[in-house]
């Protein structure tokens, strides 16, 4: 169903639509804050801020030495860039190697190389970080592929004991079979979250363990070690204590297109190893909230998620993730470009935490080309708000590496962590360079949300509707002139317009907070001014959240 069916859908069944939502009071948005500037050079201030950041240091040495510099404080920046120096020192007498280069990187995009190098040179800090990770620096055994067939032994059948589940009065074994593939000598494998996401949800009370059957044996169940998970792009590395019959070489997706030739080898239903061919459909579906997926036609069902799809030489090209059981040959699969990009962070351990901007944005295009990246919105007090950075300027590049899309940014975010300093350049409204220092916080399970939570609904209905909005009364707080539509939005679906007076009635949430429905009393100038009420829903992420 396209946009504009599911527009007029939810404005025919509003009524059955709210009930499936949870009332949410938003009367106190007016109260929320506008957007910060922060101004230094008032004593006041300054002295407020370096007493917070004195506070930062000793537990989030990167955070301070970022803040000391936008404070632009000599004293206090020599004391947190020796205290985020120390750190690196700490991190690497207890060998914890990723804490370790995420700081260093901090000290380097802060403009402190000299410091860090002090601790490690970083040739051998990448040694020390990559060498041990899966996939990586650990050498694959050398057993030659004479045929795709052969590939099958590197795979296994993920299976998940639940214990007992009762309906109805009886007993029956709760189970979850999914499908991995093996990346390591050392027993390093590769899964789908979804398949292990009840063993690792804090929430989940229940009994749950995890186990993998080999190609070709049947019988013997062999335990597996949860390492790392990653919610957002469905993936898990497991280990166990086996020496693989067979490992897979990671290649590369970056190159693939429409019409090449893959594979996937899995056990749909529990039937293992089974290995299906087709094509790839697509390489560009928008499913992830942070970057395209692959679809294939090569036949997956129910077991086959987190198996491989590789090429003709048996490189693996993707991770199966999802099949559309009643429509034959919808298939999606995780480009293994994001896997590479994620390994070194799922190997040191446990939840795998997305770093974020706190923002909201676009592609920018010059002349049909992309050219970088156009931040619409971001929430107060973000990294954005406190280092200058407006909306409408154009983001050219993170730390050094290229920014010419909205995808381009989602890819350099995947390799990093919060909580770490990096260094940018963009473009401001008269279209010159300048370069700051922003600092990755943690991304939030729903930005939409987030963003409703902490900003004004004149302010956060940009990226949540697409509608910039400025108040057009006194004696009504939520009645508004629309003074800007984005194109492609909700609102632009919805057919609002610039200059359309517009009332904001209630906002509701789902119980996840991953959609809103707001009702609207709008005078659409296209309709001549015609009063009309509507319902519109809006999903809280996806890929324009960065």
């Amino acid at each position: 169903m396209n946009n504009k069916n599911i527009f007029k859908f939810a404005c025919i069944l509003f009524t059955a639509a709210s009930l499936c939502f949870l009332s949410c009071n938003s009367t106190s948005q007016e109260s929320k804050r506008e957007q910060i500037t922060f101004d230094y050079t008032q004593e006041d201030a300054k002295k407020a801020e370096i007493d917070r950041i004195k506070k930062l240091m000793s537990s989030k040495p990167a955070e301070a030495l970022w803040r000391a510099k936008l404070v632009n404080d000599e004293t206090i920046i020599d004391i947190t860039s020796k205290a985020l120096r120390d750190f690196c020192i700490a991190s690497l007498d207890q060998k914890d190697y990723q804490e370790l280069y995420f700081a260093y990187s901090s000290l380097c995009a802060a403009g402190y190389e000299q410091l860090a190098n002090e601790v490690i040179s970083k040739t051998e800090l990448e040694g020390l970080y990559l060498k041990q990770i899966p996939g990586y620096g650990i050498k694959k055994s050398e057993v030659p592929m004479k045929n795709i067939s052969q590939c099958i032994a590197g795979t296994v059948t993920v299976w998940v004991d639940l214990g007992i589940k009762v309906h109805g009065g009886m007993g029956y074994a709760d189970r979850v079979i999914g499908s991995g593939f093996f990346i390591d000598e050392r027993g390093y494998l590769i899964t789908n979250h979804h398949v292990i996401a009840d063993v690792v949800d804090p929430k989940y009370e229940g009994y749950g363990k995890v186990y993998i059957k080999l190609a070709g044996d049947e019988e013997n169940r062999i335990p597996a070690k949860i390492i790392g998970w990653d919610k957002t792009h469905d993936l898990a590395l497991l280990k166990t204590e086996v020496k693989p019959p067979y490992v897979f070489s990671l290649g590369s997706s970056s190159d693939l297109k429409s019409g090449d030739r893959v594979y996937a080898i899995g056990s749909p239903l529990g039937l293992e190893s089974t290995l299906t061919s087709g094509v790839v459909s697509s390489t560009n579906r928008k499913i992830f909230t942070t970057g395209s997926v692959l679809q294939i036609d090569a036949s997956v069902n129910s077991g086959n998620s987190g198996g491989p799809c590789i090429d003709s030489n048996g490189n693996v090209q993707a991770v199966v993730f999802a099949g559309i059981p009643r429509y034959q040959g919808l298939n999606f699969a995780i480009p293994v470009e994001y896997l590479k990009q994620e390994l070194p962070i799922l190997y040191y351990g446990g939840l795998r935490n997305a770093a974020w901007l706190g923002g909201y944005g676009k592609t920018y295009k010059v002349s049909n080309r992309q050219a970088g990246l156009e931040v619409q919105y971001f929430v107060p007090s973000s990294a954005f708000a406190r280092a200058g950075i407006k909306t409408g300027d154009v983001i050219t590049s993170i730390d050094g590496k290229v920014v010419n899309s909205l995808e381009d940014i989602q890819n350099i975010l995947r390799t990093y962590v919060p909580e770490t300093i990096v260094k940018c350049s963009y473009l401001d409204s008269e279209k010159q360079k300048r370069n700051c220092l922003l600092y990755l916080t943690e991304r939030p399970v729903s930005p939409g949300y987030y963003f409703y939570q902490n900003d004004t609904i004149q302010n956060s209905f940009l990226a949540l509707y697409g509608i910039s909005l400025v108040p057009s009364s006194t004696s009504n707080s939520r009645t508004y002139l629309i003074t800007k539509v984005l194109n492609g939005s909700v609102a632009d679906e919805a057919g609002f317009s610039e200059n359309d007076p517009v009332t904001i009635g209630k906002i509701q949430f789902n119980d996840e907070k991953s959609q809103m429905y707001t009702e609207f009393a709008v005078k659409r100038r296209k309709k001549g001014y015609l009063d009309v009420s509507i319902g519109l829903p809006s999903n809280l992420d996806g890929p324009n959240y960065f």
